[in-house]
């Protein structure tokens, strides 16, 4: 007689739970993430304003780790709960999901890392897994890509002019 997983049921129920919005404790997870990632946004985003940084920026960045918390608790929620973990990190929402929380983590640990917040606002891209929006994943792709187009047009003449501007500043 084969010997039975007792974690398969658990995560079972996990797996229903966050993979699937059927349900009225998916339905519910799905909300909760997306006011979440909602909120999350709406303070980084309100963070950049530097009035707003310099009077409440001991409140945002608490709420950044509240946020990052939490983002990091569903990663691993998610990872514990599909049946080949590996997959699921090596997939688009894997490194979306683990591209969201990093920069947090690094800013921890690197003092001055404070230039990757920008890369939490992919926290947005999850907003499209949450509202099972991913016939649109293409187009996204299609602008993540003009994205890095653009800035490879930008670079390359910025980079140009601060090589001319530091050599003729010797």
């Amino acid at each position: 007689m084969p010997v039975s997983d007792p974690i398969a049921p658990w995560r079972q129920r996990l797996h229903t739970v966050i993979f699937e919005a059927d349900t009225p404790a998916g339905k519910g997870f799905d909300v909760a993430l997306l006011w979440a990632i909602v909120l999350s946004v709406a303070a980084v985003l309100v963070e950049s304003v530097a009035s707003v940084r310099a009077e409440h920026g001991a409140t945002l960045h608490v709420l950044e780790l509240v946020f990052t918390g939490l983002f990091t608790l569903e990663y691993l929620l998610r990872v514990v709960a599909v049946r080949r973990p590996w997959k699921y990190i090596f997939s688009f929402y894997g490194w979306v999901d683990l591209l969201s929380i990093l920069p947090t983590f690094v800013e921890l640990l690197v003092p001055g890392a404070a230039s990757l917040r920008v890369v939490r606002m992919l926290r947005l891209l999850r907003v499209f897994r949450v509202l099972k929006l991913v016939g649109f994943l293409h187009e996204a792709r299609i602008l993540i890509n003009a994205q890095y187009s653009v800035f490879d047009h930008l670079f390359q003449p910025i980079g140009a002019y601060a090589m001319l501007v530091l050599g003729c500043s010797r």
